[in-house]
């Protein structure tokens, strides 16, 4: 509705009242340990917006007395955060992987899978083959649903296509969905994320395609970020990784890796090494990589329903990273093999299921410290003056109803950079 014109108050173009609770953690760096847990949380309070910017976060009768808005949005008790941060997934693909998820029910491994031909390798095939307009146009479908799942910003990795042609086109789809769809895509390089079939046999020339090829290549078309690795036993090992590291850092790329995932190779203590800034995955970290974590202040990302698709037994020591003193993100990892899945309620629901993570510790994890894994603390993540816009209103009363209940998308309305880009139609929710 709009709110009648007095000229004594300070223009705003948007006012967010109605609502059970405004929940959000509050700065601009990954908070760790115990401040995990510090969201504020307060009652009653509503939220002011100018242009793509938050104005002001207090008492919706406060901000009545100050603010004028050209539009008021009721948010019908239900509860106010921040757009969700995805901050590990693989959304650009062609062909989905159901066959291989019947094979692990049936006992097959993720390594057994991918050493036969498929995991990886299989999607591979399907990006090759496709064109850069289906590949944009399934891209654009995700990422609809992203935002409907309320993920404002996601983290978009190549690595399917294991070809300067195919990562250069992956990239590409990236970049030009970027332009077109509200969402925040934050695009990483992952060429190091298996080695294609026609360089089974000779990893090394691979590696020389990577650091000679490939990644001066992208740098000087500015279409990633970042750079990622898969550091593996069964990919790509300590010494390849640090030397694909060392050429991507001297080239301008910030770093991420994928760790300790499936065994306790010492890939965080890399990623601590060279100061990445985050360290994806986990399940398999030592002690000694969580101490190491901590003391480069690399923010862990924890994809904790990736060992659920896999089977796996070891679980990420989420709680214990959390006790450590380290500054956790949590993320879907959406791809077509190990986790197909784009909800960040399911993430935080099952985080706090297997990791003893409190619905304040995973209302943080999945925004600010997820925003701070992908150096944008500073403009997302929480709800504060002078941050983007990203808002969600919830049908639900209380925030720690993202933790409790699991399989139902309580997204109702999105706001992003100061503007409704979704609302679910059957929005009546009322305390």
């Amino acid at each position: 509705m709009t709110v009648d014109e007095d000229p004594h108050l300070e223009r705003v173009d948007l006012l967010i009242s109605g609502a059970a609770e405004v929940a959000t953690p509050l700065g601009a760096h990954a908070l760790s340990g115990s401040k995990l847990d510090a969201c504020q949380v307060r009652e009653g309070w509503g939220v002011a917006i100018s242009a793509d910017r938050i104005v002001s976060v207090g008492p919706t009768a406060d901000l009545r007395r100050v603010y004028r808005p050209v539009l008021e949005y009721d948010a019908k008790g239900g509860t106010i955060v921040p757009g969700f941060v995805d901050a590990h997934t693989h959304p650009v693909f062609a062909g989905t992987r159901e066959d291989e998820f019947e094979m692990r029910t049936k006992g097959a491994t993720y390594v057994e899978i991918s050493l036969s031909g498929g995991g990886i390798l299989s999607t591979v095939r399907g990006v090759r083959k496709a064109s850069r307009e289906v590949l944009l146009m399934q891209l654009l479908g995700r990422m609809d649903r992203f935002l409907e799942l309320g993920t404002t910003t996601v983290e978009a990795k190549s690595g399917y296509g294991l070809s300067t042609e195919d990562e250069l086109k992956m990239l590409g789809v990236i970049a030009e969905a970027n332009r077109m769809h509200p969402v925040d895509l934050v695009p990483t390089f992952l060429g190091a994320h298996e080695f294609p079939e026609e360089y089974r046999d000779r990893r090394g020339d691979y590696v020389d395609l990577l650091v000679k090829e490939m990644l001066p290549r992208i740098a000087e078309e500015g279409l990633a970020e970042y750079c990622d690795i898969f550091t593996e036993s069964h990919v790509f090992g300590l010494d390849d990784s640090r030397r694909i590291l060392t050429q991507a850092k001297g080239l301008g790329f910030r770093l991420r890796l994928h760790v300790d995932q499936l065994t306790p190779l010492g890939g965080a203590e890399l990623a601590a090494e060279f100061g990445a800034d985050s360290a994806d995955h986990l399940e398999c970290v030592t002690d000694k990589g969580i101490e190491a974590l901590g003391e480069a202040g690399v923010v862990p990302v924890i994809c904790p329903l990736v060992a659920l698709y896999l089977r796996q037994k070891q679980e990420v020591p989420g709680r214990r990273m959390i006790d450590a003193g380290l500054a956790p993100a949590i993320a879907t990892d959406f791809n077509p093999g190990s986790c197909y899945t784009q909800s960040m309620p399911e993430v935080m629901t099952w985080s706090a299921l297997r990791m003893n993570m409190t619905a304040g510790e995973v209302l943080t994890a999945g925004t600010l410290n997820a925003a701070a894994s992908l150096n944008r603390a500073g403009d997302i993540g929480s709800l504060e003056p002078g941050k983007r816009a990203d808002v969600l209103i919830l049908d639900v009363p209380n925030h720690r109803h993202l933790a409790y209940e699991l399989g139902r998308n309580p997204v109702r309305v999105v706001v992003k950079n100061g503007r409704v880009v979704h609302e679910r139609t059957d929005f009546q929710f009322r305390a």
